[in-house]
């Protein structure tokens, strides 16, 4: 049987998934090894090193750079607050007279006093950063001062494009069809603090008013790109999404435009109506893929976590693709058939070549690079 190895993506109701949470710099691993952790619960934090202030201080207590030594009050790692006296004199003769005294313009700490510049580096308080588990799950790893592994068994599926942070809600299913048009009336009270889910496409005025209502998060077939740039404010470019502080979290199925999701996912999604949920819209298309990501936990028992090496999607005939090229683009289809010789496209360059039947019974042959595979695992 021919075969073919392409880039993937996976919905599947059932998958052993193990996520690394690791902090952005040293500092200090929360939970150990065997606990479990639900999604809101912090596994690590640290301190990120706050804003460095240059303030000359020779010049603001009117003295040279070199006298400053006889009228500082402060020194090297001494945390302080806007009250902190940081250098003084005494006034002409000692008396009081044209007395200067000079406080710190900032919170924090002092880094350096310099007796050549007469500057003082002042640091801002440092800044806490605290790394949930995203997941419910179970620790399988601890790295030291670094983070954790968290293993689980969830329903699990990818994005083709997102944004906006980690959040975590319950599933709440307004679109009732793959190919609805989600009606802005649907959105209430009923939605706050959870991820709901459309059809084919939202437009902005049902983002704004899911914003307006709390909503978690957004799942979709497709959106307008012009309606991602009114809500960011700019154009998206290749650089990796995902920390967009635009008050909710959007993925995208299929992609741009009005697409229908995918029945499988839209079923799958509907079988879990009501349940927990973990989504990110994380999305980069460059070398290094990231997809965002929408995760169902599943209830499981540890002896059934196991490590399983990943493998490269498999295009076989049976196998089902999403087209990623116009004039199909974000169609699905079944491949039926992988011919071994090089076919001449359109371009006029030779390429290998799948045949495929969609949804509706229409048949095509197209190149393989034109496609992703739909990995599906139970």
């Amino acid at each position: 049987m021919a075969q073919a190895y392409s880039a993937g993506l996976t919905v599947t109701e059932s998958i052993f998934l193990k996520k690394e949470r690791l902090l952005p710099l040293k500092g200090s691993v929360l939970v150990k090894k065997g606990d479990k952790v639900k999604a809101e619960d912090v596994v690590a934090e640290t301190l990120l090193p706050g804003k460095v202030v240059p303030f000359n201080l020779a010049n603001k207590l009117g003295v040279t750079p070199a006298q400053l030594a006889t009228f500082i009050k402060v020194e090297p790692g001494q945390q302080i607050t806007k009250k902190t006296v940081l250098a003084e004199n005494k006034g002409l003769f000692g008396l009081g007279i044209l007395k200067n005294t000079v406080h710190s313009p900032v919170d924090g700490e002092v880094e350096s006093i310099s007796a050549v510049t007469g500057q003082v580096l002042l640091r801002e308080p440092r800044i806490p950063v605290q790394v949930k588990a995203f997941l419910d799950g179970v620790v399988t790893e601890v790295i030291p001062e670094e983070g954790v592994v968290i293993e689980n068994k969830s329903a699990y599926i990818q994005g083709i494009f997102g944004v906006g942070d980690e959040t975590v809600g319950e599933l709440k299913m307004l679109a009732t069809s793959p190919h609805e048009d989600l009606d802005i009336n649907k959105i209430d009270e009923s939605c706050r603090d959870k991820v709901i889910v459309a059809g084919a496409f939202v437009r902005f005025e049902v983002i704004d008013a899911a914003r307006k209502h709390g909503v978690k998060a957004i799942i979709t077939g497709g959106i307008d790109d012009q309606d991602i740039k009114k809500l960011l404010g700019y154009d998206i470019g290749v650089a990796i999404t995902g920390h967009e502080k635009i008050g909710l979290t959007i993925v995208c199925t299929e992609g741009f435009g009005k697409i229908d999701m995918a029945q499988k996912t839209f079923d799958l999604l509907k079988r879990f109506d009501g349940k927990k949920t973990s989504i990110h819209g994380r999305t980069q298309i460059r070398a290094g893929v990231i997809r965002p990501e929408i995760v169902i936990p599943l209830d499981f028992v540890e002896t059934e976590l196991q490590s399983q090496e990943e493998s490269l999607p498999v295009l076989e005939p049976g196998t089902l693709i999403r087209v990623i090229r116009q004039p199909h683009f974000g169609q699905i289809a079944k491949v039926t058939g992988l011919p071994e010789q090089l076919t001449k496209v359109q371009s006029e360059t030779l390429v290998r070549i799948l045949e495929a039947e969609f949804e509706d019974g229409t048949k095509i042959s197209l190149p393989r690079a034109n496609v992703e595979v739909i990995a599906s695992t139970t």
